[in-house]
């Protein structure tokens, strides 16, 4: 079910969502040649925890971790371990969630480790903005069409493809509500958001195929050609005229 929030909610989703950035802010400074994915993790946990917040993600579902950590081909839901390092030219993706209040933000960022490809590079500042992108045209009353749409004509434009098997979502008192809210669409099709409405926008685009499977590990989602994907998330709110970024 759709859910419209409570200024209340919106207020405690504004905390989880400053808490989520400045957790996010730190991993991305923290990421160094050399240190494992388990070292973030443990940078995300230690830091929520020290604003009176829960992460979001640890034992969601049975998930090891507070932070996704998935690198090169792998698109999402990658595991942390102390046994992946960091190497120069990985493409990294870090997903966190962060809650206080009983309410729930969701981010992701990626992050070039040393020097990457230019193809990489650009990868990830496409992915980005193709996010910002869909923001241009959301507002009350927008269709999920419009605002997929906007993001996959970017991205394709720009020569790469967009992930259909994983889309973002709504978000509140659980990290995953309804609305289902893909990256792909046609104008004027598909449900309306309204305002007071947060979703989590989250763009994931790879320089081959759109296709991806699972790893036997049960959560690591990896391209299916083996070439690297990039990610990008936030938490927003639907306003009358726009929308309220409560990640940034």
């Amino acid at each position: 079910m759709v859910t419209v929030k409570s200024p209340a909610q919106i207020e405690a989703m504004r905390r989880a969502g400053s808490i989520l950035r400045d957790t996010l802010d730190l991993l991305v400074e923290s990421v160094q040649v050399g240190m494992s994915t388990h070292d973030l993790d443990m940078i995300a946990r230690d830091f929520i925890k020290k604003q009176h917040a829960v992460p979001s993600f640890l034992n969601y579902d049975g998930f090891p971790g507070a932070v996704c950590t998935s690198i090169d081909e792998e698109v999402v839901h990658g595991i942390p371990s102390k046994h992946r390092v960091l190497q120069d030219g990985m493409l990294l993706k870090l997903d966190c969630g962060a809650g206080i209040d009983g309410v729930h933000s969701d981010a992701a960022r990626t992050v070039c480790v040393g020097h990457v490809s230019e193809e990489k590079r650009r990868l990830a500042e496409v992915c980005k903005q193709s996010f910002f992108e869909g923001m241009k045209v959301l507002k009350d009353g927008t269709r999920l069409g419009n605002l997929g749409y906007a993001i996959q004509s970017y991205v394709e434009k720009n020569g790469f493809s967009v992930v259909r098997a994983l889309v973002g979502h709504g978000i509140g008192t659980r990290v995953h509500e309804d609305p289902n809210v893909p990256n792909y669409g046609i104008e004027g099709r598909g449900a309306r958001l309204f305002k007071n409405m947060t979703i989590a926008v989250e763009p994931m685009i790879n320089i081959g195929t759109y296709e991806v499977e699972c790893l036997d590990d049960g959560w690591t989602i990896v391209t299916a050609d083996g070439k690297p994907s990039a990610h990008y998330e936030n938490t927003v709110v639907i306003t009358e005229s726009g929308v309220e970024i409560l990640t940034l």
